[in-house]
């Protein structure tokens, strides 16, 4: 097996595969291992699910050695732990750095992978897992003149391993979803001005974090076994339980006392512990978001900036809401500066800085914080042909086709576990249920002297139309980039699994008890030996 990219998905498929007596390998593009937590490393990156609920749950010796400082770490402090995991599994060994994979083709008379990295390095694989993650493409906005600026210039998901140098700077952000929200304040008191370009505002309330206590530590570890059946079996993977009642089931001043309760409730808990009827009703929501917006005037001083911060075109969780600390309070600074798009666009970039309908401001950094290609970015960009000289981006033109979010036809032995059709929740939790499957499936088709396998094209299309009507019955909206619609021509097809955690767990159940019957297994007509 060759696995591609070193995030918490495939350290995790390496560790399963050679767990399970496979040859394997990994090949990251980066010169270190975390994946989103390598290459997502600018000031105030940190995770939004509960740290011990994001970490690995295979081995509880590793759940009980390493103690998370914070509710929600900060990225060096998860970089360091996936490194530790590394190690501590003695999977280094297995890893190549520094192998961007340029192209990867099938071959029909031997049922393998020929694989090969952009510094022209080949291998070939009976079986190819491609654990690129779903945020690994940077999307950049098409500015005229963005490559003729002249002074620095990052994006958030491709931040340098030096430190940069903010001090006494002027600075402009571009965007403001959930890395710019979390960037934003956290450099705002370094740099002479910060000027921050928002095209849409969201739905931004508070991650609430705090130190995990030595008593905290000491119940995490005893409740393990807990923790993990939670975890390993709830429909979004959080330890945050579901409310009992609906919003109609309060008087007015009950829901004000429970919004409160919600605003200063950790991360996550807003969506999964807020009234049952708060993402689906709309007047519930409307409700939720007249409370968020009262606490938005109450901190940002001035009117008009409150309300370019308040968002109009989406209710909460349409998109997916960030969590942010001191995020509202940064614009009451006197050095930071908010521009509308809607109201003053760019126009381009100059040599010196942004220039917009009201004219140029002159910057010594801009830092672009437009998101990514989600969902199928990776993929499509690594080459993969399959059966037949056929393409995958050729067969995903008009959107991805899948079984499980793990195989498409026409591919047969690739697999793509954390990529599109997968996770709406805590995706290591989900991830992670897709490797097991992926794994377990690999070591029956082995046991059973099987060399290839692909999946029925009438499963695959199956599970599509299952996510396309989901889609329509979605709690975000088309404006999320779960639709693909950031991208300028991309499809706009929902990249998520509508059906959830528990229609994942319900077809494996169904594929388990059919001996595998979605999947064509079978045996290559001329069998060469995987390097």
């Amino acid at each position: 097996m060759l696995v591609v990219g070193a995030g918490i998905t495939g350290i995790y498929q390496l560790h399963r595969a050679l767990e399970a007596g496979f040859t394997a390998a990994l090949w990251e593009a980066g010169e270190g291992v975390g994946g989103t937590w390598y290459w997502n490393r600018y000031p105030g990156a940190r995770f939004d699910s509960e740290s011990y609920t994001y970490a690995y749950l295979f081995s509880r010796e590793l759940f009980e050695e390493w103690q998370w400082s914070e509710l929600f770490a900060g990225q060096p402090e998860i970089e360091r732990y996936l490194n530790h995991v590394v190690d501590r599994f003695d999977l280094r060994r297995h890893i190549r750095l520094g192998a961007r994979v340029g192209s990867a083709v099938y071959d029909e008379a031997s049922g393998t992978w020929s694989v090969t990295a952009a510094d022209g390095a080949t291998t070939t694989a009976r079986f190819l897992v491609a654990a690129t993650g779903v945020l690994s493409v940077p999307y950049f906005p098409d500015v005229p003149g963005r490559d003729g600026y002249g002074g620095e210039s990052y994006h958030t998901g491709l931040w340098p391993s030096s430190p940069v140098d903010f001090r006494n700077k002027r600075v402009a952000v571009i965007g403001t979803g959930s890395s710019g929200v979390q960037i934003i304040p956290v450099i705002a008191d370094e740099v002479t001005s910060l000027t921050v370009y928002q095209r849409t505002p969201n739905w931004c309330t508070p991650l609430n974090n705090a130190p995990i206590t030595p008593e905290e530590q000491a119940r995490l570890r005893t409740d393990f076994e807990s923790i993990k059946q939670t975890l390993d079996s709830s429909m979004a993977g959080f330890l945050h339980q579901p409310c009992d009642r609906a919003s109609t089931e309060d008087p007015p001043e009950a829901r004000q006392r429970f919004f409160e309760k919600m605003w200063n409730s950790p991360g996550f808990a807003k969506l999964i512990s807020h009234y049952t009827d708060v993402m689906l009703d709309e007047e519930a929501n409307a409700e939720w978001c007249s409370f968020i917006s009262a606490k938005v005037r109450a901190v940002v001083q001035d009117p008009c900036t409150a309300e370019k911060l308040i968002p109009k075109d989406h209710r909460f969780a349409e998109k997916r809401p960030p969590f942010v600390a001191g995020y509202y309070e940064t614009y009451d600074k006197p050095n930071v500066a908010l521009v509308d798009l809607h109201e003053t666009p760019i126009l381009r970039m100059t040599e010196t800085g942004i220039e917009t309908a009201e004219g140029e401001r002159q910057f010594d950094i801009v830092v672009w914080a437009t998101g990514f290609d989600f969902g199928t970015g990776a993929l499509l960009r690594m080459g993969v042909v399959g059966r037949s000289g056929l393409t995958l981006a050729q067969y995903w033109a008009d959107g991805p086709k899948t079984f499980l979010g793990v195989q498409t036809a026409g591919f047969p032995n690739l697999f793509f576990p954390g990529g599109p059709h997968a996770a709406a929740g805590n995706n290591p939790r989900y991830n992670g249920d897709q490797v097991d499957f992926v794994t377990d499936t690999l070591v029956h088709a082995r046991d059973h002297g099987y060399d290839t396998i692909e999946v029925d094209p009438a499963a695959e299309r199956r599970w599509t139309a299952m996510i396309d009507r989901g889609a329509a019955k979605s709690t975000f909206g088309e404006i999320s980039y779960y639709f693909g619609t950031n991208i300028p021509g991309k499809p706009k097809k929902y990249l998520l699994n509508s059906g959830g955690r528990p229609k994942l767990f319900s077809t494996i159940a169904e594929v388990v008890d059919s001996d595998y019957e979605p999947f064509r297994l079978g045996r290559a007509a001329s069998p060469s030996r995987s390097a």
